[in-house]
């Protein structure tokens, strides 16, 4: 106690204080509290849908709000703005623009007036000046107060939904966006029908594969959607056509951008030089068209790739399928939410008919009651008549019934003799049993009918969602379609929208030497590969002014993988003086690193070089400089003998005594094979990997030749570049002198004709037909076989007997002209034709092995890992590395000596000229 007291403590004076000093939260603690509180009401009652409806609570009040107000007739927007103000304590304005949201979806409310378009990004009228109410989908599927869960509103004066008994995958139907505190939502839309045809299967066993369909069309790349779970991503394109060779039409846009959004991003990339366009007009009306007007000379294949790589033409979409689920957070899979939404829909159903059958049963029981208590006469009972009070009311129906107990299928409540007694006289007298029967006899069979629905309610619930397809699913057929998107190399469709300069002497070179050497057009996102005298070469990205060192013998635009540039060149090493000559290609490099192509010896000298973008070898006269054992001061050398290898390699001597000089005496020709040309078929493009149907060998002036369906036909170059239509009939080389066979409908006689012919050399990309242009002219069938034979099956004569014969092609024409009609191929009514003969190949037979030069190279980073990277800068930072190829020698024949006497061997078995 003295301890204390010496402390100038008195007992029990402090206690109150100590109490509220312990009571006492810090300030972090609060902010902490608060922050939780305020992250998980933005998560759960603003910002995330519910996985049992699909909805945010503000859609949820809405739609209940529009129940509730539901008469059958249009309301105007803003009261059923006022109307939902009861349940959402926010403003009108988030609850109008979720309103609008939901009626652009285009579902769950008929909406009348102006409520904007999403695809023209036209925002919607006034509230006052829009109506809308429930479509008969939603009626039908959305509510039901009976399976409801009901809570309080916010100011506890109304009820409102937990959840909507949605018996249907709404969200994945609608499609969801928000943002909450430290997550985020964003849900794809999904085909109606398909979301369907999925429960199904779920409700059969099965697991459901779901990819989304995009209510403004266009074309997805889902390779990577990953179920819709975080990480994944959907890559979308508009549709383009192309209307002519100056003309494009954007029919369809990716899906969260808007007409005029992607107009500007267009017009953007056209100020930029990135793509170069005449003019664009916005001819969108109630569907998308856009007409982009191509610039004299520029090619429509490319300016496809280039919108699609520069514009908004092409969008990348990263999905979050963030859902509320048992009032929490969870990150799903689009696939099983599905799952949950046919589970809950099945379990709604099965809701649905016990009370269904509770309702059957309770008028049974209700009608049988009634029936005992008129057709025994208990309403005349004395006792009944003499009952004072309701409770002996009760005693004495109790005793009344008590021999029928047993035909009812609960007992009999107090409450169920005050219905009865509560009936008028009226109705007792007129009571007619057999009516009565007939009801309770119907009754009894719907009570069969559910009863039977519970015990098999998977075949139930798979009748609900057939029903809602038949009902509903018409007009809402896949608009986006599912495709492969081969990537659109920037590098390779960016127009050329700078020059570029170098200052040799110096050693620079830039887009803003303009006083400078003038080399040529690149675009601002290319590669320049430089040569300098000292054989060095370096590749670094374009820029206004950079230094690469002096003495620049070439400069160029470096592009990764190019095996069909040759580099032809002769040098001088320095420490032995001898001369070496090389062929060699650059696949690949580290961007801003100097190569030494010599020797990598100090002093060492380029004599002659040439960079060849077809492989072409030239032949060349060295003249060397006196020397007393020297027989000939000059001689020839021809690049066309020298193998092509590697940037590394050293080269075969040319000779050790100096050169004085060497000139180009003939130019030459390509000294590589023909590019080898696969078709894919699901890219609907060209290319060299091996990819799909192998088209042969091209090079030079070969053609493509391309037949459609309707019987055109075109010729087009074997650029990688080029686009194909999807319903091509046939893709091949071009062979003028190849004869093909076609039966075709004649439009004005109805005929069936054959011809012969070759297709004409006509001009690239010009569109012909091979069948008259009468309206019903039809191309059948079109073979290059030698010998074809077809199995008609025909109708004879009048009584239109039916035969099948086999008719060879050759007997009935001659090989004429393309223009020539043909033959009849039958005087009687042709039922049906069948091709008996195989096609003629008419490339070469497709290589069973892609040679390893003519595959994509191995790519080797800086920190040795083999892989590719992408070399395209992003917002992240530059990217300095155009990976390092590994080059492995092309199979070609050495250098040969054609004059023994001119060999003298030198130390490490090397052979020299001279």
């Amino acid at each position: 106690m003295s301890e204390i007291l010496d402390n100038n403590e008195i007992p029990g004076k402090n206690e109150d204080e100590d109490l509220k000093h312990n009571q006492t939260i810090p300030l972090s603690g609060l902010y902490e509290n608060w922050f939780l509180d305020y992250a998980s009401y933005v998560i759960l009652d603003r910002a995330v849908p519910h996985i049992n409806d699909g909805l945010k609570p503000v859609q949820r009040r809405i739609l209940h709000s529009l129940k509730e107000m539901d008469d059958g007739r249009f309301n105007k927007a803003a009261n059923v703005i006022g109307n939902t103000m009861k349940y959402h304590p926010h403003g009108d304005a988030s609850i109008g623009d979720a309103m609008v949201q939901i009626g652009q979806k285009n579902l769950l409310i008929d909406c009348q007036g102006n409520w904007g378009d999403p695809i023209t990004g036209d925002s919607a009228a006034a509230p006052r000046y829009i109506e809308g109410r429930l479509s008969k989908f939603a009626n039908d599927v959305v509510f039901n107060p009976d399976t409801t869960e009901w809570q309080l509103s916010y100011d506890g004066r109304n009820k409102e939904p937990v959840t909507l008994p949605v018996k249907f995958p709404l969200l994945l139907a609608q499609g969801a966006e928000g943002i909450a505190v430290g997550l985020a939502t964003k849900i794809m839309p999904h085909n109606f029908v398909e979301l369907i045809d999925s429960s199904i299967e779920v409700l059969r066993g099965g697991r459901p594969n779901l990819y989304p369909d995009f209510p403004t069309g266009g074309m997805a790349d889902v390779t990577a959607y990953n179920e819709g779970l975080r990480g994944g991503k959907v890559k979308i394109r508009a549709r383009i056509e192309e209307r002519d060779k100056k003309t494009l039409a954007i029919t369809e846009i990716p899906f969260g951008t808007t007409t005029s959004g992607l107009i500007d991003s267009v017009i953007a990339a056209n100020d930029k030089g990135k793509i170069k366009i005449k003019k664009i007009e916005d001819n969108t009306a109630a569907s998308v068209e856009i007409i982009v007007h191509l610039a004299p000379g520029i090619s429509p294949d490319v300016t496809i790739d280039a919108l699609y790589a520069f514009t908004d033409c092409e969008v990348s979409i990263s999905p979050n399928t963030c859902v509320i689920r048992n009032e929490k957070p969870h990150f799903m899979s689009v696939n099983d939410v599905l799952i949950e939404n046919t589970k809950q829909t099945k379990a709604l159903l099965k809701s649905e008919l016990e009370i269904r059958l509770n309702e059957l049963q309770e008028k049974i029981f209700f009608s049988s009651l009634l029936k005992i208590f008129i057709q025994e006469g208990m309403y005349k009972h004395p006792e009944y008549e003499n009952s004072g009070t309701f409770e002996v009311v009760v005693q004495v129906l109790d005793s009344l019934f008590t021999p029928f107990f047993d035909q009812f299928y609960r007992e009999i409540l107090p409450e169920d003799y005050k219905k009865l007694i509560d009936k008028p006289m009226s109705s007792i007298t007129r009571f007619d049993v057999k009516k009565a029967d007939e009801q309770m006899k119907a009754l009894e069979e719907g009570i069969k009918e559910v009863r039977h629905h519970l015990r098999h309610l998977t075949d139930y619930a798979i009748a609900w969602f057939q029903m809602l397809k038949d009902k509903y699913g018409k007009g809402r057929e896949r608009k986006t379609e599912i495709r492969v998107f081969e990537k659109v190399e920037a590098a390779q469709v960016a127009l050329a929208n700078v020059k570029l300069y170098v200052n040799r002497a110096d050693g620079f070179i830039g887009t803003g030497l303009k006083k400078d050497e003038y080399v040529g057009d690149c675009s601002d996102i290319d590669d320049i590969i430089t040569f300098l005298e000292n054989g060095t070469c370096l590749v670094t990205k374009v820029q206004d002014k950079v230094f690469v060192g002096k003495d620049i013998i070439h400069v160029g635009v470096f592009k990764k993988g190019d095996e069909r540039t040759v580099y032809n060149m002769v040098y001088r090493d320095a420490k032995t003086g001898v001369s070496y000559i090389k062929r060699f290609s650059i696949l690949g490099v580290t961007r801003d690193k100097v190569y030494d192509l010599t020797k990598g010896n100090k002093g060492s000298k380029v004599l002659y070089f040439t960079a060849n973008p077809n492989g072409e070898a030239e032949v060349v006269n060295v003249q060397l400089k006196p020397h007393s054992k020297l027989r000939k001061l000059q001689f020839d050398l021809d690049f066309a003998e020298i193998a092509i290898k590697g940037r590394g390699s050293q080269g075969n001597i040319v000779s050790k005594y100096p050169i004085k000089k060497i000139v180009l005496k003939s130019k030459g020709v390509s000294t590589l094979s023909g590019r080898k040309i696969w078709y894919d078929e699901i890219l609907h493009r060209l290319n060299v990997d091996g990819r799909g149907k192998y088209l042969g060998e091209f090079d030079g002036d070969d053609r493509i030749l391309t037949v459609m369906p309707d019987g055109t036909y075109s010729l087009n170059s074997f650029e990688l570049t080029n686009h194909f239509d999807p319903k091509l009939l046939r893709i091949e080389k071009y062979k003028p002198e190849q004869v093909y066979t076609a039966v075709h409908i004649d439009g004005k006689s109805g005929n069936y004709l054959v011809k012969r012919f070759s297709f004409e050399n006509t001009p690239l990309g010009r569109s012909t037909s091979i069948i008259n242009d009468e309206p019903g002219s039809k191309l059948i069938l079109l073979t290059n076989s030698k010998d074809p034979i077809v199995k008609l099956e025909i109708l004879k004569g009048k009584n239109q007997l039916f035969e099948v014969l086999e008719q060879p092609l050759n007997t009935i024409v001659d090989v004429k002209g393309m223009k020539a009609q043909g033959n009849r191929l039958s005087q009687h009514d042709i039922r049906k034709i069948s091709l008996l003969t195989t096609e003629e190949e008419v490339t070469e037979k497709s290589p069973d092995k892609v040679e390893e030069q003519e595959k994509k190279p191995i790519e080797t980073t800086l920190d040795g890992q083999h892989g590719e990277e992408d070399t395209k800068e992003t917002n992240g930072g530059n990217a300095d590395q155009i990976e390092e190829v590994a080059e492995k020698p092309k199979p070609k024949i050495d250098f040969e000596i054609t004059n023994p006497d001119d060999i003298d061997l030198e130390e490490g078995g090397q052979q020299s000229l001279f």
